[in-house]
């Protein structure tokens, strides 16, 4: 008995698997999406700000000189591939920060930053005037407070060493003895896994309940809108075993998803180990089984809910409507639980439901593996993956809402 209803099952799983992946641009979004995701965000898209920042770097920059002239600071604006042109101050600003009349060629790109220095009695004062939401005036600014800060460091030696100090010990009379890293008790892989704590949960639960809306709605609303639902419900199962098949049709095809993204990230983790960009984390074989299992467990549950809620639509339109929303539920949860501080966690927030398992995630992936929580998040989850199991099924029982819309 039990092994004809596990072939209904595998049977029904089967069936609509095929039927999902037939068009190669589902495949194209189950396979190369995420096994691509960590790739490009680890990799690609910093080489991609390197080569930016590069380019940005070796460009010469025009800008304007008002004031007063300083030779040792000339010559630094120089070595800063400056291109400068020399100004009066203009008359009528109350401080050298006011831009005047200075505000159109700075909106209209004229210049990319105007520069304005005077000496007083008490010293040099000096401006940057540039526009923020321009990147070349943004790096004409950083340019020209670099050769500043440059400057203004040689002033303060020169005038040291003339009093007769020494620079280092006079501007540094509290310094750190020995290597800095070497005084963390951290090792390597627990720096990477407190690292990739901050945000492989999020990704995971978010991607997890977006890949599960549509092979759900295709199996639920889809057959209903398609008529093709009749034709399975003539078949010698029972409702739950139709609801199991389908169950595990959705979780193999988002497991798939997850399997490919944790291969991406564990791609992208080793080249980045390779390049001492970030350690590779080291759990413990308890936190990597612990882990599994609340993915899983986690799985099941979104899953489940999401199944149930695409059968309580009467349209694909409406199923959509509804689980759209939904991935919000998980959004929010997954980007507050990464703000809170673990090591003084209270137990009772590790019986909120999704909370419970990302905390959890965040938790092993730093090998914490603590007795009262484990406990705690894998029996509320059970709990909340049952009530989501359960609600889906009562969903399939319901004739008015498995029958197809004519």
């Amino acid at each position: 008995m039990m092994s004809n209803s596990w072939r209904f099952i595998t049977t029904i799983a089967k069936k609509e698997v095929i039927e999902f992946i037939r068009d190669w641009r589902t495949l194209l979004a189950l396979v190369v999406i995420p096994l691509l995701i960590f790739p490009a965000l680890f990799i690609a898209l910093p080489l991609l700000l390197q080569s930016e920042a590069a380019e940005l770097d070796a460009l010469d920059l025009e800008i304007v000189w008002q004031g007063e002239v300083n030779d040792e600071l000339q010559l630094a604006f120089n070595q800063s591939d400056l291109i400068i042109t020399y100004e009066e101050l203009p008359n009528g600003i109350e401080n050298l920060s006011d831009i005047g009349d200075d505000i159109d060629r700075l909106r209209e790109q004229e210049q990319k930053a105007i520069f304005r220095l005077a000496e007083n009695d008490t010293g040099w004062k000096f401006s940057v005037l540039y526009i923020s939401t321009s990147e070349a005036s943004s790096e004409a600014r950083s340019r020209i407070i670099a050769a500043v800060a440059s400057w203004e460091s040689d002033v303060v030696n020169g005038t040291l060493v003339d009093a007769g100090l020494e620079p280092e010990i006079a501007l540094n009379p509290v310094t750190w003895d020995g290597d800095v890293s070497a005084a963390d008790a951290a090792t390597k892989g627990e720096q990477a896994g407190l690292v990739l704590s901050l945000f492989i949960p999020m990704v995971i639960a978010i991607w997890t309940a977006s890949s599960a809306i549509q092979p759900s709605i295709d199996m639920t609303a889809g057959e209903r809108e398609r008529g093709t639902l009749e034709a399975l419900l003539c078949l010698p199962c029972t409702r739950l075993q139709l609801l199991a098949g389908k169950w595990l049709a959705v979780a193999t095809i988002t497991s798939t998803g997850v399997a490919l993204q944790i291969g991406g990230l564990l791609f992208a983790i080793s080249y980045l180990a390779s390049s001492s960009v970030i350690g590779v984390p080291s759990i413990s074989t308890s936190s990597a089984l612990l882990l599994l299992g609340a993915v899983i467990i986690f799985a099941i549950m979104v899953v489940a809910f999401e199944l149930a809620l695409a059968m309580k639509a009467h349209s694909v339109k409406e199923a959509g409507s509804l689980l759209g929303p939904a991935v919000l539920f998980i959004i929010f949860p997954a980007l507050f639980t990464q703000v809170l501080n673990l090591d003084s966690i209270e137990g009772w927030w590790f019986a909120i439901p999704l909370v419970n398992i990302l905390l959890a995630m965040r938790e092993l992936l730093l090998d914490r593996v603590i007795a009262e929580h484990v406990i705690i998040w894998m029996s509320t989850s059970i709990f909340y993956a049952g009530m989501a199991a359960w609600f889906a099924a009562r969903q399939f029982k319901r004739e008015d809402l498995v029958a197809s819309i004519s």
